[in-house]
């Protein structure tokens, strides 16, 4: 990890660091059509040169009251397991490089961020929650869906 770049965003007020690897671009996010019936952090649709991209509202998806869309309406353009998504977050800050490996994520960040985050990674512009990709997409409900299995077995 060493090394490694990272694309650095703002969400609800954390800086948090994505994987450039995962990274395929920074947009401007246009119009988003909303999709009916789709959980509430995913804010709709979009297009990008002819391609479809999911839109995950970051805050929603972590389980946090979101709030108007922030003045930075660039979104961060990752694919996974073969679909494309655009993540609105609060801003773009950076890119820029791991200053060493992921360590524990410390205490009181609440267990929204635990759920998404890999780890604090130390980079050259201060320390990020390294975001785990596929928990961040999966949205909350998968994560009340354990609890309540986990609950159910006790």
């Amino acid at each position: 990890m060493m090394g490694q770049l990272l694309v650095i965003a703002q969400i609800a007020g954390r800086r948090c660091a994505l994987s450039a690897l995962d990274v395929k671009s920074v947009i401007d996010l246009g119009a988003v059509t909303p999709i009916p019936r789709a959980p509430d952090y995913i804010a709709g649709i979009t297009a990008l040169r002819s391609q479809a991209l999911t839109v995950i509202d970051c805050r929603l998806a972590l389980g946090l009251a979101t709030k108007a869309w922030p003045t930075d309406h660039r979104a961060a353009v990752v694919a996974h397991g073969g679909h494309a998504y655009a993540l609105m977050v609060d801003g773009i800050e950076d890119i820029t490089t791991a200053a060493g490996e992921p360590g524990q994520v410390p205490g009181g960040f609440g267990p929204e961020w635990s759920r998404v985050a890999a780890g604090m990674v130390e980079t050259m512009i201060g320390p990020a929650l390294l975001i785990d990709l596929p928990a961040l997409l999966a949205g909350p409900e998968t994560a009340r869906i354990t609890e309540a299995a986990a609950n159910h077995a006790d």
